[in-house]
């Protein structure tokens, strides 16, 4: 019977990350393939901002954005307190 299992190679011993069913003594062949993987980096707030900065450019008008911002701000959407 044939399996791949994943395992990782610490202090000079091969170290299987999965469970392996083996009777003590058993003998067994071993094929090693190298997995090269980069390692993840994990991307912060900041990369994810610098990775869309300047989206919005030529879009739309900057300047008529704040405008309409600050002038909805002025806008009370409470109703009226009643005393």
């Amino acid at each position: 019977m044939a399996r791949t299992i994943r395992a990782r190679f610490s202090h000079g011993v091969i170290k299987p990350l999965e469970k392996v069913e083996f009777l003590e003594g058993e003998e067994f062949i071993v094929t090693i393939y190298e997995i090269h993987e980069k390692p993840r980096k994990r991307k912060t707030f900041r990369d994810a901002l610098k990775a869309t900065a300047g989206g919005w450019k030529d879009l739309i008008d900057a300047e008529e954005l704040k405008k309409n911002i600050y002038a909805d701000r002025l806008i009370s959407t409470r109703p009226e307190v009643k005393l």
